[in-house]
């Protein structure tokens, strides 16, 4: 898989971003982490740093994932996020999805289905 890769992660939690970190960790050589506590930061950050791939949560203070992900898809329609959330309905998938987002994982994110994600969307085997 990608070396270096850089990841958007954007979670009002500090807790939830260390746990991705540590998950994304186990499988990448050498990330490199971008962390946004709220929606509005993540679309900055990800203007400035143009990440790999971006995990963002749904409920942000500022702005919540699902407006974060439509203002960075309409900037960058090859842009890869994935939605973390723990309170996923299919209104809010759908919605999602129709922002842009190209993924959706359930909170407390698995071990497995993360390295699942970033072969899929970052190659290797």
């Amino acid at each position: 898989m990608k070396e270096n890769a850089k990841i958007l992660i954007g979670d009002d939690s500090i807790l939830a971003r260390q746990q991705l970190k540590d998950v994304i960790a186990l499988y990448l050589d050498s990330p490199v982490f971008i962390e946004a506590a709220n929606g509005k930061e993540a679309v900055s950050k990800y203007e400035e740093e143009k990440p790999d791939l971006t995990f963002l949560d749904i409920v942000m203070p500022v702005r919540d994932g699902i407006l974060a992900t439509l203002e960075i898809t309409k900037k960058d329609k090859d842009a890869k996020i994935i939605i973390v959330s723990s309170i996923g309905t299919q209104k809010q998938l759908t919605a999602a999805v129709q922002a842009g987002a190209i993924d959706f994982v359930q909170k407390p994110v698995k071990d497995e289905l993360i390295q699942q994600l970033l072969v899929k969307y970052l190659g290797g085997e």
